[in-house]
């Protein structure tokens, strides 16, 4: 690890003023983040991105879903402009003991709640981030409606702009979001999701347990977030479901819905990383539309 003084506005720098802490040195890990090493001990985890917002919106997630007390997230030593500075967490394995765990903890954080489908967390920006696609935190009191106008048909458009999606194929997206109100079970309270739950963002800490990192949180519905626990993989994803299940059951079909619920993610990946993800929320939106 590097040990040279920070200079300008690095990472190191940004831990010095976010902090109050000497830095000792700076190992740069994958894409804009950076491990720094404390003086006296310690290392923290800094993370540099092109959009204030996007930063601003990340570290108020990351404080509402740790005010829940439930799944255990990294703190938050402070954000300024395009830094974030948060605890590192020492990374260990997947059990099934600890996937269970997970799963009754993600239940839990659930069922704390928010204020309205949409709704930001305090302090967060309306115009949010998921990923590297800009995404609208606003407010609605129906989660069918929400999901297809804020959501779903959003992305649907930047898609057809961006020519991964064919203008033909749009009418079978937009018509399953005018069957939602039928298609998306019982009405359910709005959760506290952390909106990009695949599975990189669930670190097996050395500790035993599960850490949420890189949130696009706000007020959704709970299987959202497991929808995106099924979309790319999770370990002993199985033993996740059971924790959450005795935690708190889902509604009858809850799995026939998965595919539902991927639709925003996958049409977001098709954005930002073209045809093939496109084809997948077609496929999804056709086995949603023949049930």
């Amino acid at each position: 690890m590097s040990g040279r003084a920070p200079v300008g506005d690095g990472p190191g720098a940004a831990v010095v003023r976010l902090t109050g802490r000497a830095v000792r040195g700076e190992r740069p890990l994958a894409g804009a983040v950076t491990e720094v090493a404390l003086d006296g001990g310690g290392s923290v985890l800094v993370k540099r991105a092109d959009e204030a917002d996007a930063v601003r919106a990340e570290a108020a997630g990351l404080r509402w879903l740790a005010d829940a007390g439930t799944v255990r997230v990294p703190n938050v030593h402070g954000c300024e402009g395009s830094w974030l500075v948060t605890d590192l967490v020492p990374q260990g394995r997947a059990t099934a003991r600890t996937a269970e765990e997970f799963g009754r903890e993600l239940a839990a954080l659930h069922a704390t709640g928010a204020p309205a489908f949409g709704a930001p967390p305090p302090d967060g920006p309306v115009d949010a981030y998921i990923g590297l696609a800009p995404m609208r935190n606003v407010p609605g009191a129906d989660w069918p409606r929400w999901y297809a106008e804020h959501r779903v048909l959003p992305y649907l458009r930047a898609a057809v702009d961006g020519g991964v999606i064919r203008p033909a194929e749009t009418s079978a997206v937009e018509r399953l979001c005018e069957r939602l109100p039928d298609l998306a079970g019982p009405a359910e309270p709005p959760a506290r999701l952390h909106g990009d739950l695949w599975n990189g963002n669930v670190l097996w800490g050395a500790d035993g347990h599960a850490w949420l990192i890189d949130p696009a949180a706000h007020g959704g519905h709970r299987e959202t977030d497991l929808a995106m626990l099924h979309l790319f993989g999770c370990p002993h994803l199985d033993h996740v479901l059971d924790g959450y299940r005795q935690a708190a059951p889902l509604a009858d079909g809850w799995r026939d819905r998965v595919g539902l619920h991927q639709l925003f993610p996958l049409l977001v990946h098709a954005v930002l990383f073209g045809r093939s993800y496109a084809e997948q929320a077609l496929a999804v939106t056709r086995a949603a539309l023949a049930r």
